[in-house]
């Protein structure tokens, strides 16, 4: 646990003296950029991806499961893990987009 608080506290560092140094200058004198967008979307990206991947895990899993109990019902668990699958591939689309958009134009 000490070293999960030493690794976050190191992330926060890195990106808190990072937006300064890797700051760019616009054509409109009083806007600010997130300079840090890159790095924010790239995280985004990987949380979501291991997300998707730790859901898809536990929906295979599962109905294997279920259908090493009771195999007359495989029909229906296949049915219902595809539907799930769906779903969350939908969710992760839509992630992946918010976090594609925030690398294209993150402006306040």
């Amino acid at each position: 646990m000490k070293t999960l608080k030493l690794l976050a506290l190191a992330m926060v560092l890195f990106l808190l003296f990072a937006a300064p140094a890797l700051a760019q200058s616009h054509d409109t004198p009083n806007s600010a950029t997130l300079s840090g967008s890159g790095v924010g979307a790239g995280i985004a990206v990987a949380l979501v991806i291991v997300g998707a991947g730790y859901g898809f895990g536990k929906i295979g899993a599962a109905a294997l499961e279920g259908i090493a109990r009771q195999p007359e019902k495989a029909g229906n668990i296949r049915t219902t893990m595809i539907i799930i699958g769906a779903l969350l591939e939908g969710a992760t689309f839509f992630a992946l987009i918010v976090c594609i958009l925030l690398l294209g134009n993150a402006r306040f």
